[in-house]
């Protein structure tokens, strides 16, 4: 896979999303980070939903990103939505801290901002659960800034909307299937080192990815401090995975 360009490093907001249907929308809290080959995408309503029902607003995903001339693809291996599939954009470069991605077929317009403390080197780790049922994570890194991904800890149904399938469950099977966690924090600029400034998990919000991170590279980090992030981290912990790979076939006929 190729590697994505220097241009698409960092993390970048959504200031804009504008549809042909005239349709705008400011204020949802949209964050994307890209590395040079891994992303993760965060949006969160604002105000910020609390009950469970709001809570099906939000979505993120994560996986690969491919580039080829003027076109980015996403391609989605983690989805706070169950099969939601690709996205794919054109993308025009205002200046090095701000794009326009427009929708292939010119449905939409969406404008991207790079966030300053996200300039510098970029990381990405994939996880895997040590057992089964598998589940996938990642933890991305952009300058001072870094996004925690992982997969619910419970089976979704594909192609059934997420509403409807919490939908009559107890509480706590209903947190289960909203327990895709998407936190986004700073990694030295926050209150706290490796503070979670906004995820999809409400109870994450102002906590610390982990208390005593190692003072190193990602890909050094030993595997006992990756085993039991996130909220619902898996019983036997999280291990270190190849980076999935994908079919370039696919990606050439994608739409």
């Amino acid at each position: 896979m190729n590697s994505v360009p220097e241009a698409y490093l960092g993390v970048w907001r959504r200031t804009l999303l504008r549809t042909s249907s005239g349709v705008e929308d400011r204020t949802t809290r949209v964050l994307w980070l890209q590395t040079a080959s891994a992303h993760a995408d965060l949006r969160l309503p604002d105000p910020l939903p609390m009950t469970i029902a709001e809570r099906t607003r939000q979505s993120g995903f994560a996986g690969l990103t491919h580039v080829k001339g003027d076109r980015c693809q996403w391609h989605r291996l983690i989805d706070f939505h169950p099969d939601s599939g690709t996205d794919a954009g054109t993308m025009h470069f205002v200046s090095a801290d701000e794009v326009h991605e427009t929708g292939l077929d010119g449905s939409y317009l969406e404008i991207w901002n790079r966030l300053p403390e996200s300039t510098g080197p970029t990381q990405a780790v994939w996880l895997e659960t040590v057992d089964q049922p598998q589940r996938q994570g990642c933890l991305l890194m952009a300058g001072d800034c870094f996004i925690f991904v992982a997969d619910r800890p419970c089976a979704v149904e594909k192609g059934v909307p997420l509403l409807d399938q919490i939908t009559g469950l107890g509480a706590d099977p209903a947190e289960l299937m909203l327990g895709c966690e998407f936190s986004f924090g700073r990694i030295a600029g926050a209150s706290m080192p490796w503070e979670i400034t906004l995820s999809s998990l409400p109870g994450r919000t102002g906590r610390c990815l982990l208390l005593e991170p190692p003072a190193s590279d990602l890909d050094q980090w030993p595997s006992e401090q990756l085993a039991g992030l996130g909220g619902y981290p898996p019983a036997n912990g999280w291990q270190r995975a190849p980076l999935p790979q994908l079919n370039m076939s696919v990606q050439e006929n994608a739409p």
